[in-house]
């Protein structure tokens, strides 16, 4: 059964087709009003006496891959309302064709989610080839005219921010928990403007942050009534973070507790040399900024003396610098037990241990292995009293969290040795590990004694930031809301930012993420 297709289905349904010309530069369409009257924007009474008519272009979307234009036939009425004070006005189409548009409204709305999506140049290029051939200067007036602010009530809101240059300027980004949307951008972290912002909506319950005091600040002052909920990652985060501290503090009790305390510097190998003469001199700067310390000098003045900056003088103060091979994980860490069962074999020589370890699906260089072979020769020759090469702080912290039956033998047997050398260190794992056990169960009777106990340990500080806060950690442990979503749209925010090559304005990159939920 065939079926025919009137023109008039192809444009705007509140127009009528009076003419219709194709040609090579595509579809031009001769339409009008199907209304005999229209109303006086002035005073919205109807007026049926026409003055004149005048022929208005408008672009349309394309049909079979051919650009469509519209020639309205547009109609000048005349007002009969003797006290309106205008007495002539053209017609108006409506949603169909905007007052002055030169774009159908469909077509407008095409437009804008093109922008939303794709940004100025990439949407530009593509739209050309949908045969709607507009400048990307056009695409970001539009994304901006039809921008629209939330006017939702909010109860729920999660904040955090942003960079728009890292370490030199952020902002800050605030979102809709419940509905997953974001609200606002506001162009600074200050709490003087977000203090602002929330004054201006005193309906919000609840206020989700990271543990940074600037937002705490702002919402306490701001909303003294709402409840203020710490992000449960964050404090997780933070409570590892502590630990890897004072693994660092205790780096020399554990090289004591490991018979690592002398160093030879025959059996080193290049690089390391170069890692010990480094360590020589910290050293002889920690020694100094200590001894500073130990007088009662302010960090300030420290800083002022040794020219040093402020947070190394503080680390240095924390006992946080006393790492003697700042090593990290390397791309030969994962095939080191294929490489130990082969030289127990008997293979000796690195190129060879290179390509068997090659076959393994190692990616490394031969230098590399050459290296761990002989740094492996030297150590045979090391007696007990010289150096026994020990990890990272970053790594015994690792292995001291992980669970045994996910260690090696040897790395079992250095681990039971730091925690009877070093008790204080065992004590705050177990430390770390009751507060992730109060986190996961939502025990919120134990926080006030795990704070007690951890103020006289080697997590102090940590629990000092926590009793501060102890109103929002609270929260996070009864309450259901978390920051997880607001940095998934920090993530989205910094994926549109990129798109624009970091050049777009608070508005329009506002208006791009906004339109686009």
């Amino acid at each position: 059964m065939s079926s025919t297709i009137s023109l008039s289905s192809l444009i705007p349904p509140e127009l009528s087709v009076e003419q219709f010309e194709a040609s090579e530069e595509g579809l031009v369409v001769t339409a009008l009003a199907r209304t005999r009257q229209a109303a006086c924007p002035s005073c919205s009474s109807p007026a049926r006496r026409v003055h004149s008519r005048y022929i208005r272009r408008v672009a349309d979307l394309p049909s079979a891959g051919r650009p469509v234009r519209l020639r309205l036939i547009t109609r000048r009425f005349r007002c009969d309302v003797e006290t309106c004070r205008r007495k002539i006005f053209a017609e108006r189409f409506g949603d169909a064709v905007p007052e002055r548009a030169r774009r159908t409204g469909r077509m407008e709305c095409i437009i804008h989610h093109l922008g939303l999506a794709l940004g100025g140049r990439p949407a530009s290029s593509f739209a050309e080839r949908l045969m709607m051939p507009v400048s990307n200067d056009t695409l970001l007036r539009v994304v901006r005219r039809r921008a629209r602010q939330r006017t939702d009530i909010l109860t729920a809101v999660g904040i955090d921010d942003f960079a728009f240059r890292r370490n030199h300027r952020y902002g800050s980004i605030v979102c809709d928990l419940e509905r997953r949307q974001i609200v606002k951008l506001l162009p600074d972290r200050e709490i003087a403007t977000v203090t602002a912002w929330l004054a201006d909506h005193r309906e919000i319950r609840i206020v989700s942050r990271d543990r940074g005091g600037g937002y705490g600040e702002a919402a306490a002052c701001a909303l003294p009534e709402a409840v203020q909920v710490a992000d449960r990652w964050h404090l997780m985060e933070n409570a590892s973070a502590a630990f890897l501290d004072a693994v660092r503090k205790s780096m020399k009790p554990i090289r004591t507790a490991l018979g690592a305390t002398v160093v030879d510097p025959a059996l080193l190998t290049s690089a390391e040399r170069i890692q010990y003469e480094g360590y020589l001199r910290r050293e002889e700067m920690n020694a100094f900024v200590a001894s500073l310390a130990a007088d009662g000098l302010a960090i300030k003045e420290i800083v002022r003396r040794t020219g040093r900056s402020r947070k190394l003088v503080r680390q240095i103060v924390r006992g946080e610098r006393t790492d003697v091979f700042r090593t990290r994980q390397g791309s030969l860490d994962p095939h080191l037990p294929y490489l130990d069962a082969q030289w127990d074999a008997g293979c000796r020589n690195g190129a060879e241990l290179w390509r068997r370890v090659r076959a393994q699906g190692y990616r490394g260089s031969v230098r590399v292995v050459g290296e761990w072979a002989t740094r492996r020769r030297r150590s045979e020759q090391i007696s007990g009293a010289q150096l026994r090469r020990i990890p990272s702080a970053r790594t015994i912290a690792r292995l001291m969290t992980l669970k045994r039956d996910h260690l090696t033998k040897a790395e079992t047997v250095m681990v039971a040795a730091i925690e009877a050398g070093v008790p204080a260190l065992a004590e705050a794992r177990e430390l770390i590990d009751r507060f992730q056990i109060i986190i996961r169960s939502r025990s919120i009777g134990d926080l006030t004694p795990w704070i007690h106990d951890a103020e006289a340990s080697l997590l102090a500080s940590f629990a000092r930031g926590i009793r501060k806060d102890a109103s929002a950690v609270r929260g996070a442990i009864t309450e259901p809301w978390s920051n997880g979503q607001t940095e998934g749209q920090v993530n989205k925010l910094k994926l549109v930012k990129r798109q624009m090559y970091g050049r777009a304005k608070l508005d329009l990159l506002e208006a791009r993420l906004l339109g686009a939920a």
